[in-house]
């Protein structure tokens, strides 16, 4: 592909050995897995209803509805990657071009919009979640803050120095995503993508976005 902007229904399929990932091209953020192709599809459909919230908080006009037929564009065989550990690691011939302005000011406001929700979301839960059938998984406090670290993470990828921010810093964290979200809207930097250390930046907003909205519903969909 030349670039990895699609049409609203255009995805690309990341396949591991076990599980697949559907990742829309056009909406950055919204992708699900499933143990096959038609798995992930169908659970990428079961999202669009929670996706068109957050698309509506970046003030966008989203046009995908559940019985949008989705157009696979593109299939990626990561055998060893992520996705049989439930993350998309796929990186795209098409994501090593550089952001359009408009783009590059869409995905920001995805990615607003994107923190928001979990903030909004982290707020009306309790802070003990519903356990896993074994009894695991984070609660409240740890998922939000295991976001907030990867976010050092994110931004090392792209060549950005954060501060850590010590527990309970909420204005350092502001201050983090503030950079994060200029870094985006100057669609990743001045030098081309395939120039810049570490993650294209097309990518890396769009696994920075699914990880923040992974754990935004992880949240709601495990409250007590």
């Amino acid at each position: 592909m030349g670039g990895a902007v699609g049409t609203s229904g255009s995805v690309y399929i990341e396949a591991g050995a076990k599980r697949s990932f559907a990742c829309s091209l056009e909406w950055p953020g919204l992708s699900r897995s499933g143990k096959d192709e038609a798995a992930a599809l169908d659970a990428l459909s079961g999202y669009v209803s929670r996706y068109a919230e957050v698309a509506g908080r970046a003030g966008l006009a989203f046009d995908v509805t559940e019985e949008t037929s989705w157009v696979v564009v593109e299939r990626v065989s990561t055998r060893s990657g992520g996705a049989d550990f439930g993350v998309p690691t796929a990186i795209l011939d098409g994501d090593q071009s550089d952001f359009g302005d408009q783009e590059a000011a869409r995905t920001a406001a995805l990615l607003v919009a994107s923190w928001q929700t979990l903030d909004e979301v982290a707020a009306e839960a309790p802070s003990l979640l519903r356990k896993g059938p074994r009894g695991g998984g984070r609660d409240r406090d740890e998922i939000v803050a295991h976001v907030v670290g990867a976010e050092q993470m994110f931004a090392k990828k792209v060549d950005i120095k954060l501060p850590v921010p010590a527990s309970g810093q909420v204005e350092v964290v502001r201050a983090n995503r503030a950079a994060l979200a200029d870094w985006c809207r100057s669609g990743g930097g001045a030098a081309p993508a395939a120039a810049r250390p570490g993650w294209p930046p097309r990518y890396a907003a769009r696994r920075l976005i699914w990880h923040v909205l992974d754990h935004a519903w992880e949240i709601e969909d495990r409250r007590q």
